[in-house]
């Protein structure tokens, strides 16, 4: 017989295994944010790096099941771009003097409490699939609550920093997290296409570092076209 506790159990493992994951990671990220410069460009480089080397993983295998799926058949392009894209943002934020570490403070908050409550208020709420074909277990109420937790964690940052509240700013922040969460569900439809579970195995609870990042991608390049737009 299958033991009913069982899914639980390995549900409360899982999220041991992301919060570890992300209490490591996280400061990792910070601290190279902060530093700047050469460590910065360093950690985004070895960072898009292994994302393209678990993209090109994703295809191999997929081209090796499937020969009709072919190796370039504008899948690898695709993956240069996703890479390319994952590298040139951050160093484009935060290559502002005055204001590129704010900036990537403020794109963290968002995306990481955009999926923190996400995930807490999807399995406390429940309801509606946001988009089962793609992401079965993600629902409306857990994409509802990780925008408004992730507003808020924008906002937060933006006080703590010194700087004023303007109406602009939580437009911004509404933005890059609905950003975030599109992110995630592109992620998963190009793992569900190639017929995955996760990018790879390198981050415990969270697969590949692609798994990890998928949500910073699309809101690095949402805040970048929206400070450029203000500027």
């Amino acid at each position: 017989m299958t033991d009913p506790a069982a899914p639980r159990t390995a549900g409360f493992s899982n999220l041991v295994l992301r919060v570890i994951s992300s209490v490591v990671l996280a400061p990792i990220a910070i601290l190279a944010a902060w530093i700047g410069g050469v460590p910065f460009v360093a950690f985004w480089t070895v960072a898009a790096s292994i994302v393209l080397w678990e993209w090109s993983a994703l295809v191999k295998n997929a081209s090796q099941a499937d020969k009709s799926l072919g190796w370039f058949a504008g899948w690898m392009v695709a993956g240069l771009v996703y890479a390319g894209v994952l590298l040139l943002c951050p160093i484009v934020l935060r290559g502002d003097p005055a204001l590129g570490f704010v900036a990537m403070l403020f794109l963290f908050a968002i995306v990481w409490v955009t999926d923190i409550a996400a995930y807490f208020v999807g399995r406390a709420v429940g309801g509606p699939k946001l988009w089962p074909a793609v992401s079965p277990k993600k629902t409306c109420s857990g994409a509802i609550g990780g925008t408004l937790g992730g507003v808020a964690a924008g906002i937060l940052v933006v006080k703590l920093a010194g700087l004023v509240v303007a109406p602009m700013l939580v437009i911004v922040a509404l933005a890059l997290s609905v950003a975030a969460q599109l992110g995630d569900l592109l992620e998963s439809a190009i793992k569900r296409h190639f017929g995955a579970k996760d990018a790879g195995q390198l981050i415990p609870g969270h697969g590949g570092l692609m798994d990890r990042l998928d949500s910073v991608l699309p809101s690095a390049v949402a805040t970048w076209v929206v400070l450029t737009l203000l500027a």
